[in-house]
């Protein structure tokens, strides 16, 4: 379990050690909407890839150790400590100065623009239209309609089709 000051002191690690990171997933979505209005399994947390290995050195330091997973890539490592915290770690290149590449992929270095606190602490996030088209593609659980809910109540985006139904039968989620 990754709770509000867990976020907060890992993203520490990495900016006061001057690297840049992205929240995505579940604390993303919680940093966008400025309240913690779920239990996180974990952190997402992109990073350059020239950040990558500085920033797994500084994880090490502090009690993490990286771990297997069937989803884990060459960008995409997780790492976890002894207290369960768990970090999803993805890494990108900047291929330009408007295009980063994540898993092969080109995306416009605007997916970055978003901007969300996690209690007191402002930080940098995935903005809430990729959040959003991010949930798509794969087979989401309560957690994702949750989210997607949220985001698209607060930040007037309209709820993806694949979506509707859920967020329809869902309104129970309380904020």
């Amino acid at each position: 379990m990754v709770r509000k000051n867990d976020a907060i002191e890992i993203i520490n690690y990495a900016e006061d050690n001057g690297i840049d990171v992205w929240i995505d997933g579940g604390w993303g979505v919680d940093a966008l909407l400025e309240v913690e209005t779920r239990p996180h399994n974990d952190i997402d947390l992109f990073v350059e890839e020239v950040n990558d290995r500085r920033f797994a050195e500084i994880l090490k330091r502090n009690g993490f150790v990286e771990v297997t997973e069937s989803y884990t890539s060459a960008c995409h490592s997780v790492w976890k400590d002894s207290n369960d915290r768990i970090i999803d770690l993805h890494t990108f290149r900047i291929k330009t100065s408007y295009v980063i590449i994540y898993e092969g992929e080109d995306y416009p270095f605007s997916v970055f623009s978003g901007t969300g606190k996690i209690g007191n602490k402002t930080v940098k996030c995935i903005d809430a239209e990729n959040q959003v088209l991010f949930h798509l593609g794969y087979e989401f659980d309560e957690d994702d309609i949750h989210d997607v809910k949220l985001l698209c109540q607060k930040f007037n985006i309209p709820v993806p089709d694949e979506y509707a139904s859920k967020v329809q039968s869902n309104s129970e989620i309380s904020k």
